[in-house]
């Protein structure tokens, strides 16, 4: 999904709105992806490459037999160790081709189970959360709101002194009018949905003061 200067512009000024009616500080972070799942492609090359084998062990004269025909058709008398090697050889082969293919974005999405790709992006939510919002304001109320393009995720993280006073599960509304325009193909709309819904939850534990500061940006970060 392509992030245009109108996405852009259309979250900085719904924080900028937001924000005026609360202390929050509310920060948006868009990612194009949480993780690299190099774990995740290695460990199912191995498998693979280990169900490879196995079949192997147990249909080998299909495999025999094709060896055989590209070595000119001469049946080949084989021994342990020549076994031992074209097997070393085919889990060897299997596991780099397959590894090669997760290299693919589309192919490595495409084996990644849902449970993995929410743990990683609310992982990487907290990491951000930590480094760009947490403890970064005077009264501890800032608010992440993170999306992870590939994996078609997002979270919604709040400081200490928000989370005491606002349940987790009250984010669920922001949630789904952000991921409602997000699905239709409106990063920024939804996104800027999402920020309009979290400063209206904000607003009435957390009334913007007279002296209030802006202490974050209100720009959309994208990584």
């Amino acid at each position: 999904m392509q992030i245009t200067q109108t996405d852009h512009k259309l979250v900085t000024d719904a924080v900028a709105a937001a924000e005026l009616t609360t202390s929050g500080e509310i920060v948006t972070v868009v990612a194009n992806e949480s993780d690299g799942y190099t774990d995740v492609a290695l460990a199912f090359s191995a498998l693979v490459a280990f169900t490879g084998l196995v079949l192997l062990a147990f249909f080998p004269d299909p495999v025999l037999s094709l060896f055989d025909a590209l070595s000119g058709g001469w049946n080949t008398e084989w021994t342990p160790s020549g076994l031992f090697g074209l097997a070393g050889g085919i889990g060897i082969a299997l596991f780099l081709l397959t590894f090669a293919l997760t290299l693919i974005p589309a192919v490595r999405f495409a084996i990644l189970p849902g449970k993995v790709r929410t743990l990683r992006v609310e992982d990487a939510a907290v990491r951000h959360f930590k480094v760009g919002a947490e403890r970064r304001t005077h009264g501890r109320t800032g608010v992440l709101i993170f999306v992870s393009l590939r994996e078609h995720r997002a979270q919604i993280i709040a400081d200490s002194a928000i989370a005491e006073q606002v349940p987790p599960e009250v984010w669920g509304d922001a949630m789904v009018d952000m991921l409602r325009e997000i699905k239709a193909g409106r990063l920024g709309a939804g996104i800027a949905a999402g920020v309009r819904d979290v400063g209206e939850i904000l607003s009435p534990h957390f009334p913007r003061a007279d002296d209030d500061e802006n202490e974050l940006p209100d720009r959309l970060i994208q990584l």
